[in-house]
């Protein structure tokens, strides 16, 4: 066997569904000397952590903390600790992460309800309450926030009443959508909420920030059967996060210094401004893409800042124009999954990846690959429509 040689990943410009480009504060977190586990120090450090994801999720629940895991491990930490045999649980599908959801209800035993809509639309509140009705007593209603297959972007703030009132848990997945689209917990009634590190937070994947209200946790500790994972039971991890310190798992302690810093750069811009950061980029990306000639594919009114499904031209070779930008321009955007396979891309700008400079550079780049395509398009029309956005802002 050859001696390895040297680390040196080309630098690339992170335009994808995720991971995004990551600070140079965040990078410098993850090489501080690790302290252990539960040293007085790095405990304190969980504690900061905890009450800054209160400040992105915006809600006052305890139990909010960041599972040793990617987003999927939110996800499956979620749903396992709340649903058990034989339960009926609502899932919203209208991309891959519905869909994942779906399997994991099954995998748990419960009856999965299931609620679907073509790939790239949302869910109206007359849906839900429709598939409600249908149900005998519903444990739960999941639904996806920011659709990262489809760039569609679920309204909230009208479903949690009716899930409510069915005396069902509202749990919601943001992986795409924290700290880069308005998303209050506390105030849109959201019981349960998952994200993910690598994508509007901007930092490596590899936790999963989660936070659970009373109500839920109530019904995670009046289970009848034991949580059927261990290493994801909050029963446990709860009170390693909390004031007990038990030991459950060895965290990764790099991460969460990643974490703790990439949260702190979230608090100093301001959820605010940090929403209007993405607003604006995507609004210039989109007047970019219009002026080429290309649109956006997901229900209009319903499209994400922060992930942009772009419909591919006629006659372009979606697998050449991805590796044309990478190989060239070092930018990486994202292939479509499912039945959106060949026909979209997915472009992120998400966290320190959403930016001005981003914007104009992709442009610019795309209309040079399109036309050695053949694709009718002038160079510089993008790259004008979405200056005069910039300008008109």
């Amino acid at each position: 066997m050859e001696t390895a040689g040297e680390l040196a990943p080309a630098a690339r410009i992170l335009l994808g569904p995720g991971p995004s480009n990551i600070h140079s504060r965040v990078l410098k977190a993850l090489s501080t000397p690790l302290v252990g586990h539960l040293d007085p120090e790095f405990i304190r450090l969980m504690d900061e952590t905890k009450d800054l994801l209160r400040f992105v999720f915006q809600t006052k629940n305890t139990l909010t903390l960041p599972i040793s895991g990617t987003g999927s491990a939110g996800m499956e930490a979620c749903l396992v600790n709340l649903i058990e045999p034989g339960d009926e649980v609502v899932v919203g599908v209208n991309g891959v992460f519905g869909s994942r959801m779906v399997d994991i209800v099954e995998r748990c035993g419960a009856k999965p309800v299931v609620m679907e809509t073509q790939w790239g639309n949302v869910f109206t509140p007359d849906q839900v309450q429709a598939t409600l009705k249908r149900c005998r007593q519903p444990r739960l209603v999941a639904l996806v926030h920011a659709e990262t297959s489809t760039g569609a972007w679920q309204p909230l703030e009208e479903i949690s009443p009716l899930v409510h009132q069915a005396g069902a848990l509202f749990v919601v997945d943001a992986v795409t959508s924290l700290a880069g689209c308005p998303l209050q917990v506390d105030a849109w009634g959201i019981d349960v909420c998952y994200s993910g590190t690598q994508k509007c937070l901007s930092c490596p994947p590899g936790l999963s920030p989660v936070t659970f209200n009373q109500v839920a946790l109530e019904v995670v500790r009046r289970r009848k059967s034991k949580v059927p994972s261990w290493y994801l039971d909050l029963t446990m991890i709860e009170k390693y996060w909390g004031e007990e310190r038990v030991y459950h798992h060895t965290a990764p302690i790099s991460m969460n210094y990643a974490l703790r810093e990439a949260l702190r750069l979230v608090q100093e811009e301001g959820l605010e401004a940090r929403f209007r950061r993405h607003q604006r980029n995507h609004t210039a990306l989109a007047a970019g893409l219009g002026a080429l000639g290309i649109a956006l594919a997901a229900q209009e009114g319903h499209r994400l800042w922060t992930l942009n499904s772009v419909t591919i031209p006629v006659g372009v070779d979606d697998a050449v124009v991805r590796r044309q930008l990478l190989d060239d321009y070092n930018i990486e955007i994202g292939a479509g999954l499912g039945p959106l396979r060949g026909k979209v891309w997915r472009i992120g700008l998400m966290g320190e990846s959403s930016t001005r400079s981003n914007v104009l550079f992709l442009l610019s780049a795309l209309e040079e690959v399109l036309q050695e395509q053949g694709y009718p398009c002038a160079l510089g029309a993008g790259v004008a429509a979405a200056q005069a956005v910039y300008v008109a802002v």
